[in-house]
Parts: structure tokens; C-alpha cells; sequence
């Protein structure tokens, strides 16, 4: 989201960030555009508090007479499309990043979905979930995530030490469990092999509590939250990502970018990503012996897991570039613009506003490069 703001047409979009809190280690970065920072406190939706502020939001937008209002999360697709339909905004952008969701929150956004013109999906699997889930096909667009190849240096392959890294947050739905109890098997065989598991979460304290159990604490390293994700998978030969759901993890992208071969899950959009056998390995989920199966094969075929990795990089840099997925958000903006608006004779300047409501603090991705 904040590689998108900042690399909008400036002489067709002037962007209007919004977001639920000022805080978290990601509020800094969308700070410095021409427009300030629009902040819209919420507590929980049974809350009347959020309710006015719901209102505000709505005054806000007609104020400014924005045309285009773009929901990038669960919590802001809930808050923001009604509020759209309130300012009577034009063109009403909803998201789908996810696939599984609290039930009581699916209904609602479920409801707010109506509000909206377009659902944006970052992955078929997640077009698909929409479409389960009773959204028209004709409402749902899929654009996948972009990235920056040229920020992540090729990892060449070593012999030693043997490096495998997970980078997630430690949520139950990662399943990192898995890998854990996999690595038995895989020190057995590679007893220099170092695991590396990157990133925050409620998890992390249980996960510990695994290697602890099996005696493999010394060869697991938990890294904690990183933003210097490069350099982290730079010094990695293998990545892993057994999740239980995906819709479109840019982790995996992060990884290909590196040129690390992949062991993940075929589960959710890790498929449209992952060739199985080309750049990387698919694995059902939960199975710790299918998951050391695979790493195992990767480390005793190097030069195949160099070829996966090439592979991958090739792939990235094909399909996912930062310059591909904005221009197909532009495409969309205007193309909704011209099925809604007349032309104006003032010219085609447009105001956007991106409701950034997620939790700032919550992604331990990417350095937001480019931003200003």
C-alpha cells in the first residue's frame, strides 16, 4: 500500500491517506505526502464511538470531494465502504487480502462489500473466496502484490552453513509448528543445519516451547521483528512457509526476489506463485514428514535448489514488478472514473484517498523504498 502511494501519477492522483491510529513502526513512512495523515480513532465496532466516527470519516470525504475511496484491509473495508456511500464517492474500492477471517467480522464486511464497486483481490484464491462467499464475479478484480526485485541481492547458494528461514508473523494460521517439528529430521540428516524464523506474533513463546521439547533449541533462532528483510533472506539457501491459508504471501515473493528456492504449502494463492519443481517445492499442509522430505531433497540436490532459485528471480522480475501493479490500480481508478463520471473540463486530476487501516505496527515486510 505504501509503495502505491508513493509511486501514483502525481498529475492525475493527489492521495489522501487515511488510517485508524497514528502509531506503529509503519505510520512514519506515509507521513510525508503532500496531503497530511487523515486519522479516524476506532475502538471495536459495538462501540457508538465508532459510529461517529464513521460519520466524521463520511463528512471528511465530502469535504474534500473525494472521487475515490480505496479500502486496503478487513477493519477499513468495514468502516470505510459505508461511509462512501454516505459522501456519495463516486467509485467505491473494497479489498480481499485474506482468505480466513473471524466469522462475525466476515458477516459485516460481507455487508460493507455492497457499498463497493469494485473488490479488489490480491490472488485468484482470494477471487475465489469473494465469489463463495456471494460476491458477484463482476465486482471482483485480481491484482497481485508487486515488489522491488532490484532491493533483494541473489543468494548464492552455500554448503555451509546450511541456512533455512521462515519469515511470518507467529500467528496459528502459519503453521511454523510444523517446520519445528520437522527439523528433527533435517539436523539428523544436516546436523550443521541453522533454522531461522523471522518475525513476531502471539506463537512465538509456544513455538520456543517446541524446540525446547525436542531438544533442538540451539539449532533454531528466532529473529524477531526485521525490517532489513534482504539481508535476512540474503544470508538464507532455503525459504519455508507451511501456512495452513494464503491468499498472496509477499514473503514468498521476497524469497523468489533473493533467488531462494521455496517449500511451502499448496494452499490458497502459494500456487499461482510456486512452481512445484521449478521454483520450489509444494507440500500439503500440516505434514511435518512431507516438509522434511523436501528440504532434505533441496539439500542434497544444490544445484537444483540454485535452478529453483534463478528460476524464481526470472519469475519475479517477469510478473511482479512495483510498475505493473500500479499501473493496473491507475487503469482501474480511471476506468471507474470514466464508467461514472462525465469528463470534466477541468482536466482529469483526481482525488484519492487510501484507507490505510491496518495496523501499522503489524507488517514486518519490507522497507518502503521510494517513499518521500
Amino acid at each position: 500500500m505504501i509503495e502505491l502511494l508513493a509511486r501514483l501519477d502525481p498529475r492525475r492522483f493527489r492521495v489522501h491517506p487515511v488510517c485508524f491510529h497514528s502509531e506503529g513502526a509503519w505510520f512514519e513512512r506515509i507521513t510525508g505526502f503532500h496531503e497530511p495523515v487523515a486519522v479516524f480513532p476506532i475502538h471495536g465496532f459495538r462501540r457508538p464511538h465508532t459510529t461517529r466516527q464513521l460519520l466524521a470519516f463520511a463528512r471528511w470525504c465530502r469535504d474534500r470531494q473525494i472521487k475515490v475511496l480505496q479500502t486496503c484491509e478487513l477493519y477499513s473495508n468495514i468502516f470505510g465502504l459505508p461511509a462512501g456511500v454516505l459522501a456519495s464517492v463516486p467509485v467505491r474500492l473494497g479489498s480481499r487480502r485474506g482468505l480466513i477471517e473471524p466469522a462475525g467480522l466476515q458477516r459485516l464486511q460481507r455487508v460493507a462489500y455492497r457499498a463497493a464497486h469494485r473488490i479488489v483481490a490480491n490472488s485468484q484464491a482470494a477471487a475465489d473466496r469473494l465469489r463463495i462467499e456471494g460476491v458477484p464475479q463482476h465486482k471482483v478484480r485480481v491484482i497481485p502484490n508487486g515488489i522491488d526485485a532490484a532491493l533483494f541481492p541473489v543468494r548464492r547458494y552455500s554448503m555451509r552453513p546450511r541456512r533455512i528461514t521462515a519469515l511470518a508473523c507467529l500467528r496459528e494460521e502459519k503453521r511454523l509448528d510444523v517446520l519445528i517439528a520437522a527439523a528433527p529430521r533435517i539436523i539428523a540428516r544436516y546436523p550443521d543445519v541453522e533454522i531461522r524464523i523471522a518475525g513476531e506474533g502471539t506463537c512465538r513463546d509456544a513455538l520456543m516451547t517446541q524446540t525446547r521439547q525436542l531438544g533442538i533449541a540451539s539449532r533454531v533462532t528466532f529473529l524477531g521483528h526485521r525490517d532489513d528483510v534482504p539481508e535476512v533472506l540474503g544470508m538464507s539457501d532455503i525459504f519455508v512457509l507451511p501456512s495452513r491459508s494464503e491468499a498472496f504471501p509477499n514473503s514468498v515473493m521476497e524469497a523468489m526476489a533473493s533467488g531462494l528456492p521455496v517449500v511451502a504449502s499448496a494452499v490458497g494463492g502459494i500456487p499461482e506463485l510456486v512452481a512445484d519443481g521449478r521454483t520450489g517445492r509444494l507440500i500439503p499442509p500440516g505434514e511435518p514428514e512431507a516438509l522434511a522430505d523436501a528440504v532434505i531433497g533441496l539439500l542434497d540436490e544444490p544445484e537444483r535448489a540454485t535452478e529453483f532459485g534463478r528460476a524464481g528471480r526470472q519469475k519475479i522480475e517477469q510478473t511482479y514488478s512495483f510498475d505493473r501493479m500500479v499501473a493496473q490500480f491507475e487503469g482501474l481508478y480511471l476506468s471507474e472514473l470514466d464508467a461514472r463520471l462525465s469528463e470534466s473540463p477541468a482536466g482529469r486530476t483526481t482525488r484519492l484517498v487510501k484507507g490505510a487501516l491496518r495496523d501499522t505496527s503489524s507488517r514486518r515486510g519490507t522497507r518502503p523504498h521510494g517513499t518521500h
